[in-house]
């Protein structure tokens, strides 16, 4: 179980960017190809909004997308996936399990050895390279 992180809409607000607030706490999507400018080198992908542990930098490949994607999350308790039912259509939104933070979405169209798909938002991370 992980310990949830709890703050006012204030609190997140002073806290993050404006596109950084937009996605993770009201549910946004930055532009494709607008934020996916992190070293191709070992190290991890943070949230953003608490600095939980989300991805391994291993797990990262190019989807030719435009966002940052993975193949699986650093844990199975990293992240958490919900039902997400907007915009006419069916996809599974991924949000951090420690702060319900936004970070994208998970499609079954990745690679293998998981056949994954997790899309996320660039706003929504940060990378701690490895030294």
């Amino acid at each position: 179980m992980v310990d949830k992180i709890e703050k006012s809409d204030a609190e997140w607000r002073a806290q993050l960017s404006d596109l950084a607030y937009k996605v993770t706490r009201k549910g946004g999507t930055e532009r494709a190809f607008s934020n996916d400018n992190y070293p191709k080198a070992p190290g991890t992908f943070r949230c953003v909004c608490c600095d939980a542990p989300l991805f391994d930098a291993d797990t990262k490949f190019d989807s030719g997308t435009g966002w940052p994607s993975f193949y699986e999350p650093a844990s199975t308790e990293a992240v958490e996936e919900r039902e997400d039912n907007g915009w006419f259509m069916r996809r599974t939104e991924v949000v951090c399990a420690r702060c319900d933070a936004h970070l994208g979405h998970v499609f079954p169209d990745g690679p293998q050895p998981t056949g994954q798909r997790y899309c996320m938002n660039g706003a929504a991370l940060t990378f701690d390279q490895e030294d």
